[in-house]
């Protein structure tokens, strides 16, 4: 049997991918230490933002679409975020089981206040990074997103498996 081999768009893609794999982590570390003052973690700060950002409702389903991951896993962020006054569920119109997410006064609130401290964190992140580069970096992204979300792959795989 022989193994395939990378083209060399192929061989720079794995690099992508793995430091694209490094930044989440650390991406993730850093909201940790952002949020952690207002009682919020990166995850609960994603699904606040989500719905923010979306300037409406959202069900859960579409949270996790917009953050790239699996309802299973934001289900129980949603969960905690209505226990602690966060954000709370309406009724759906277009789906009785699936209920719509909104935030309350409070996350509005908790949500602008990371946002600021963001802001000024980011800034930092970004001196010296040319904006060029940036807008690059987003375009390279959002196309693999984009490829990845046609391949099904990704949401084959995580629909699969169990707890890890």
């Amino acid at each position: 049997m022989s193994a395939q081999s990378r083209t060399s768009e192929g061989e720079t893609a794995t690099h992508v991918v793995l430091s694209t794999f490094r930044a989440n982590g650390l991406l993730l570390a850093a909201g940790d230490v952002l949020t952690a003052p207002y009682g919020l973690t990166s995850a609960r700060w994603q699904v606040l933002g989500a719905i923010a950002l979306a300037e409406r409702p959202l069900t859960v389903p579409q949270i996790a679409r917009r953050m790239g991951l699996a309802r299973q896993s934001v289900h129980p962020t949603v969960k905690r975020l209505v226990r602690d006054g966060h954000l709370e569920l309406a009724p759906n119109a277009d789906h009785r089981r699936s209920q719509l997410v909104r935030l309350t006064e409070t996350g509005r609130a908790k949500y602008a206040a990371v946002d600021a401290r963001q802001a000024a964190w980011v800034n930092r992140l970004a001196a010296g990074i040319g904006r060029t580069d940036l807008v690059t970096a987003v375009r390279v992204l959002d196309q693999l997103c984009r490829r990845l979300e046609n391949d099904g792959t990704a949401s084959r795989e995580g629909d699969e498996g169990g707890d890890e």
